[in-house]
């Protein structure tokens, strides 16, 4: 990167966790049409960021168990240092984000991508990302499965756990 420029590029790594099984199967489950059920995560200074059961999580770009995602969405650039975002990630991973405080449908990765995003850029993710649990949730189906589905923790292998501390993983 040319060290006079101090804006940096700001990507949403969006990843199908169902395989293609939600665009399949949603029809007949849920009686209406899901394309995926998505993970999210921020790339950003050539690092994947993402929230889950074991709280905020850092690899290269691509680099869980999840492989490579199904798209990517350009969120634009930032002028947040480095230094200034991990900062930041270890506030997060302290108070609003440890790994205990994971819930599928109400504090996950995509709630994590959206506020990371909104401090990053002051744009928010896609909607039809953040509003997918509510929308498995107005189904009776969704309901039915509400107690088995809020015991997952979603935490893609392959990171590096932040502990709250920066500088330290």
């Amino acid at each position: 990167m040319d060290p006079n420029n101090t804006s940096y590029a700001v990507k949403l790594y969006v990843y199908d966790i169902s395989k293609g099984m939600a665009r399949q199967l949603s029809p007949l489950m849920l009686g209406k049409q899901l394309d995926g059920i998505w993970h999210t995560a921020i790339v950003v200074h050539g690092e994947e960021f993402f929230y889950g059961g074991e709280g905020i999580t850092n690899c290269p770009p691509g680099g869980t168990s999840l492989g490579q995602p199904n798209s990517i969405i350009d969120l634009g650039t930032t002028e947040v240092t480095e230094e200034i975002f991990m900062e930041y990630l270890s506030s997060l991973g302290e108070s609003t984000y440890r790994g205990n405080q994971y819930h599928l449908f109400e504090w996950n990765c995509n709630t994590f991508s959206n506020e990371v995003a909104q401090f990053l850029t002051g744009s928010k993710i896609p909607g039809h990302i953040t509003d997918l649990p509510a929308e498995v949730l107005s189904t009776p189906f969704g309901q039915a499965l509400r107690p088995l589905l809020d015991s997952i923790n979603i935490a893609p292998q392959g990171g590096n756990t932040f502990n709250g501390h920066y500088g330290q993983r």
